[in-house]
C-alpha cells in the first residue's frame, strides 16, 4: 500500500487497517514458523506497510495537539 493511499483514509479506517496488518502479520510468522510461507519477503511489507499506518497516525494526532 502506497504512502497516498494510507493519507486517503479516515482515522477509524487507519485503525481497522492496522488490526487487520497485525493480524495478517500473525498468520504470515506463523506460516513461517511452519516452512508453509512460500514469499518471506512478503513479512517485511506488511512490517513496513504498519510502520507507515503507524506513522500517519501520529502525524495526524501531533497535528491536533499543536
Amino acid at each position: 500500500m502506497k504512502i497516498n493511499e494510507i493519507r486517503d483514509l479516515t482515522n477509524d479506517e487507519l485503525n481497522q487497517k492496522l488490526e487487520d496488518l497485525k493480524a495478517e502479520l500473525f498468520n504470515l510468522r506463523f506460516q513461517h514458523a511452519t516452512n508453509q510461507l512460500d514469499n518471506p519477503r512478503v513479512i517485511t511489507d506488511v512490517k513496513r506497510t504498519i510502520a507507515r499506518v503507524k506513522t500517519i497516525l501520529r502525524e495526524r494526532e501531533l497535528n491536533q495537539i499543536a
